[in-house]
């Protein structure tokens, strides 16, 4: 078994340096070295020294004094790629280094001259010493653990709406570049897996572009879910992403909440979870001898799971008067479908209550809810 690679992680403390630190734990290839806020730029020879890379992350967004862009964005950057260029005149081994710059380096203001600066000292380390290199001029970072109120428009509108407070928005037609924190790590991680000789300029695919007037809709609509059961497309893409960063800002009460629950003599009905096309997610209970349903529909269809108690499903074809009958219980995982044209009930044959499991491939519409009263 190889030994692990050392990754020094400058802004360990940082939003992304949370998230890259968390990622590198589970692989037992790397082993981490950090260098955060506070610490002594004279640590960073004896540092370079044991990493096998670095990913430069550390960084000053909002300072309280203007010149801390220079220091800290321009001139932690020279003093890290000197201490590279040092240990590699001294006989070492190059030590690739990604650094996390910004899109604001194509700006002409203090905190884009300051990130040019690193990007420009990074240049140089690669050109006099071949040392691997890749810059990322990232636009907006987003997810699970980015401070609001700071530099994310991200983290403050999901903090802000998780919480049921206002957001500020100037201009609701300007587009925001976003990518996610994961992506970002993901491509980190690729790069140090295949170093290339000399300075790359890397990117984070994919990158996502809204504007903040839909940015803000979309995690309200988050929020309105709990309420409407009615969930957004969060499987795949932006949306996911959002969603995922969404829950993160959740605050400690609002990690559960409750649901309707519909009662009667036969036993409970809930739902859960309505989707905009695939349907809806519930469950019902029934007492010993109480039978459910009776009824047919033309369209929809269900698929039950009985995890609790026994069941006996009769099905009747509403032309042919042809009846099947299927016993299953929560011993034995068993999907039963219902049949268009075939009315159907469901029976607890068992002596405890029993707890089924409900899809519906359509979300139940009052006005239109193709479902026939029909006896078995």
């Amino acid at each position: 078994m190889q030994p692990a690679r050392h990754v020094l992680i400058t802004g360990a403390n940082g939003f992304i340096g949370k998230n890259l630190v968390v990622r590198l734990g589970e692989l037992p290839a790397y082993s981490v070295l950090t260098f955060v806020r506070g610490d002594d730029e004279a640590r960073l020879p004896a540092l370079v020294a044991q990493a096998d890379a670095v990913i430069h992350l550390a960084g000053e967004n909002r300072p309280s004094d203007e010149g801390a862009f220079e220091r800290v964005n321009a001139g932690l950057t020279q003093a890290l790629c000197h201490a590279i260029t040092r240990h590699i005149q001294a006989g070492g081994r190059q030590v690739p280094l990604l650094l996390a710059s910004s899109s604001q380096a194509e700006r002409d203001n203090p905190y884009g001259r300051s990130k040019l600066a690193a990007e420009q000292a990074v240049q140089h380390l690669a050109d006099t010493t071949g040392n691997p290199c890749v810059v990322y001029r990232l636009p907006g970072v987003f997810g699970k653990w980015c401070r609001p109120d700071y530099n994310s428009v991200v983290a403050t509108f999901c903090h802000n709406i998780a919480r049921g407070l206002p957001v500020q928005i100037n201009d609701p037609a300007a587009s925001v570049r976003l990518v996610y924190v994961d992506d970002v790590i993901s491509t980190m991680l690729a790069a140090l897996d295949a170093p290339a000789s000399g300075l790359v300029l890397g990117s984070v695919q994919p990158e996502y572009r809204i504007t903040v007037g839909e940015l803000a809709e979309q995690i309200r609509r988050f929020g309105d879910c709990r309420a409407t059961l009615l969930s957004e497309r969060v499987g795949t893409d932006l949306t996911r992403a959002l969603y995922a960063t969404y829950v993160s800002y959740l605050p400690h009460e609002g990690f559960a909440y409750e649901v309707p629950q519909y009662a009667d003599a036969r036993g409970v009905f809930v739902e859960m979870l309505k989707t905009p096309d695939c349907g809806q997610f519930s469950y019902f209970t029934a007492h010993p001898g109480v039978t459910r349903g009776g009824h047919y529909h033309h369209t929809k269809t269900e698929k039950f799971l009985v995890i609790k108690g026994k069941a006996l499903f009769r099905f009747r074809h509403l032309l042919t008067e042809e009846l099947i009958e299927l016993e299953t219980s929560g011993d034995k995982p068993v999907v039963v479908d219902t049949i268009p044209g075939w009315a159907h009930d469901i029976t607890n044959v068992g002596t405890d209550e029993m707890v089924v499991m409900l899809w519906a491939n359509e979300n139940f519409d009052r006005q239109r809810p193709d479902t026939i009263a029909s006896k078995v």
